[in-house]
Parts: C-alpha cells; sequence; structure tokens
C-alpha cells in the first residue's frame, strides 16, 4: 500500500470547491468532496492509473480523472503519493503545475 498525503495547496483547492459548491446546495457540495477524496484512495492499491502528465523537470506527475474535476499527483517514491491540486476541467492545469 502507497500513503497518500495531502498537500496544503491541494486541500484549499479542495476546500474552495466545497464553497463554490455550497453556494448552490451543501449537501451536493458536501458528496463531491466526499466522492473525490475516495477517488484518490484508490492511488493507495493502484498509484499509477492516472494518465503520465508532461513537465519538465521528469517528475512523476499524473492526472486522475473525476467528472469535471482533474486530481494531480506525485509518486515520489513506491511508497508515497503527494496530491498536488484538484482542478476544474476548465482551469489551465499549465499554469499550476510547472
Amino acid at each position: 500500500m502507497v500513503a497518500i498525503e495531502w498537500t496544503q495547496e491541494a486541500k484549499s483547492w479542495l476546500k474552495d470547491i466545497h464553497e463554490y459548491i455550497a453556494q448552490d446546495n451543501k449537501n451536493i457540495a458536501d458528496k463531491v468532496v466526499k466522492e473525490i477524496y475516495n477517488k484518490v484512495q484508490i492511488l493507495a492499491t493502484f498509484p499509477q492509473i492516472g494518465y503520465l502528465y508532461p513537465n519538465e523537470e521528469n517528475l512523476e506527475i499524473r492526472i486522475l480523472l473525476y467528472g469535471h474535476y482533474r486530481i494531480a499527483y506525485l509518486i515520489k517514491d513506491e511508497k508515497s503519493i503527494s496530491v498536488l491540486g484538484v482542478f476544474h476541467g476548465a482551469l489551465d492545469i499549465q499554469r499550476y503545475l510547472k
């Protein structure tokens, strides 16, 4: 099993997503955040399930999809992953993952 760590930035993105959706419906916001969190738990068993994101440093950054969201994560080594952010599909992810 691989340990999953959420960076402060990723936690902040998830909080922003919740706050935005909660403006219309708090129950749906709770559901979406919970489902994103649950989707990330798949990485503990299948860390390479996301597609490889090309980057200049050749780090193993991958993207896992959930609905309209892209979950960016870094495979640090065979035992640990860092969730870097949760981005809406309409965002230019390159601005955040340089």
